[in-house]
């Protein structure tokens, strides 16, 4: 399978199995339907579309609900067979795993791996497979079929009572029931050679073969064709390519990955790429060579790219929200699933619950944004996938502008290699603003009041300047156990400016529990009333407070300054 698969659960009663498939499915992701399933990866609304999305993307599919369902949903896309990704149907209590579409693409493989986890028998239907033991038009792991044309009247000899004999080393049919003999006219043909193959014969590349490259060009592409052609060695016997650590950023290396369609892996920096060290290392032949720019290598067994060298390592910054689990994104469950290491605040990381299971978790204390950023940074420089988990969004006060300040004042060789990306989150200003309706619909700005890291004298200029300017002000930080004049001091600058009935929004522990809103004017603020778990919105002189009905009130600001401002 080239794709994660995605597991499918409409209602909270499949979740448990649900789990035990993502749990032996690396990088599976569970989908639950929303506002009937918690605790899951990803939710969705609208399961047709859903479903619809996944197999058009070629993921595969495991439904926990009634095979009929998954059948109806993609009946209408049922076009190519060839191209089908795996589909499975799976009882709500386990007790009967159907595979349904993709027996060109290792159904039969997960649904009797699937089947050996929840201790029953999978429902398999396919002729061949039952007979022969073995599915030929979906070989393992290793091996490409070159001419799966040939497949549908291959299988239909076999059954109608021909033989078949195999050219090559292919041991995953040594246990089949297959009519082996050898001088039958139906041909398994195992090589890396490129051949043209006859209609009564299948042809299977096994990949054993490494592509090393220590240089990169413009050319290397059309050189690395060169020596496959000039050698008649098939491109689908490439296993992976090999590379030194320092070209892992090189986004012609980048193209050129992705046209192959091979994963890579990276010769840490204490290692060299020169070849005849690499061929003595791993055992390895040397088939050809360009120069010492490229070589192809073959291995006496299938390549596990898993035991070479190291990934490129990732390093994502992400924004869990203010806490609760609904306000995480999907891209951020996502990173949160495929991640091998958690670096962050141990209260940030509890946030996340259930997903932080089965990472390394790496704790400190709130205050040590730089040690943790550098410590982020070396793990992902080992090839790791690291996640740096902020609360809200990272951007704002938070780890991001942490980690890209570690680059920049350390500026070490190693990090140079690490593909890093910030994905957004909901902060706590942009919560609080919500629960009360709409009190930042006009220009507006934020400020810590914190002096720990900025002098007070740059903080009170700023509220001074942001009063002056009639903005809405989020106070972030407000109050702490050590400091309890700020928020005093602030609100005398703001008196300066604005009246004291001007709006005040009080956001307290949002998204967690204990969430409180409270809405009180300027001259009510006290810093008795908040914590450092508390936002604060201040209004401008066009921050209008109103009621809806004798129950809700709300907090907007006008976006239109022809309106009149509160008085």
């Amino acid at each position: 399978m080239k794709k994660s698969p995605a597991i499918i659960i409409l209602n909270q009663h499949s979740l448990n199995i649900g789990r035990k498939i993502t749990d032996i499915l690396p990088n599976s992701q569970l989908y639950g339907l929303n506002n009937r399933t918690e605790n899951v990866d990803i939710t969705f609304t609208n399961f047709g579309e859903t479903v619809r999305e996944l197999f058009i993307s070629g993921t595969p599919i495991i439904g926990i609900c009634a095979a009929g369902i998954l059948i109806r949903t993609l009946a209408p896309l049922l076009t190519n067979k060839a191209q089908e990704p795996p589909i499975l149907a799976i009882a709500e209590d386990g007790s009967a795993v159907v595979p349904l579409l993709g027996g060109l693409n290792g159904v039969n493989d997960l649904a009797r791996e699937i089947s050996q986890t929840l201790n029953v028998q999978p429902a398999i239907t396919t002729t061949g497979d039952l007979r022969f033991r073995t599915a030929l038009l979906s070989p393992p792991t290793g091996y490409y079929l070159a001419n799966g044309e040939n497949g549908k009247k291959f299988i239909a000899d076999l059954l109608a009572g021909a033989t078949v004999k195999v050219i090559g080393n292919a041991p995953w049919l040594t246990n089949s029931n297959l009519p082996i003999d050898d001088h039958s006219e139906l041909t398994i043909i195992v090589t890396e050679k490129t051949i043209i193959p006859q209609v009564n014969t299948l042809l299977y590349h096994p990949q054993n073969l490494i592509l090393a490259i220590s240089q990169i060009t413009s050319e290397s592409l059309n050189q690395i064709y060169q020596l496959l052609g000039n050698n008649q060695v098939s491109q689908h016997s490439l296993s992976l390519i090999i590379a030194p650590l320092n070209l892992a950023a090189n986004p012609i290396l980048t193209d050129m990955v992705n046209i192959l369609n091979l994963p890579i892996r990276f010769l840490p920096n204490s290692q060299n790429c020169d070849f005849q060290s690499l061929a003595n290392q791993y055992s390895w032949n040397i088939i050809t060579s360009l120069s010492d720019h490229l070589a192809i290598f073959q291995s006496s067994h299938i390549v596990d790219p898993e035991n070479i060298g190291q990934p490129r390592g990732k390093l994502a910054i992400i924004g869990t929200g203010p806490g609760a689990s609904k306000w995480l994104s999907p891209e951020v469950k996502q990173i949160l699933t495929s991640a091998t290491d958690l670096v962050g605040y141990k209260t940030y990381i509890n946030l996340i619950g259930k997903l932080a299971d089965g990472k390394n978790i790496h704790e400190s204390d709130n205050r040590e944004e730089i040690y943790r950023a550098k410590q982020a940074l070396n793990l992902a420089a080992q090839g790791k996938y690291v996640a740096v988990v902020s609360s809200g969004d990272p951007g704002i006060y938070a780890m991001a502008a942490a980690v890209f300040e570690a680059i920049d004042k350390y500026s070490q060789p190693e990090w140079q290699s690490i593909e890093i990306q910030v994905t957004p989150g909901i902060s706590a200003m942009q919560a609080a603003a919500a629960s009360i309706g709409a009190p930042l619909g006009h220009d507006f700005c934020v400020i810590s009041l914190s002096d720990i890291l900025k002098p007070w004298d740059i903080i009170s200029q700023r509220i001074s300047k942001a009063a002056e300017s009639d903005l809405a002000i989020a106070f972030y930080n407000p109050v702490s156990k050590e400091r309890t004049w700020q928020l005093a001091a602030a609100k005398k600058i703001l008196l300066e400016h604005r009246k004291p009935q001007t709006p005040v929004i009080l956001g307290k522990n949002m998204g967690r529990t204990g969430q409180k809103i409270n809405v009180i004017t300027l001259e009510e603020l006290e810093p008795n009333l908040a914590d450092m778990r508390t936002v604060i919105i201040i209004g401008s002189s066009h921050t209008r407070k109103i009621q809806q009905n004798d129950y809700q009130n709300w907090v907007y600001t006008s976006r239109s300054y022809s309106y009149p401002p509160h008085m």
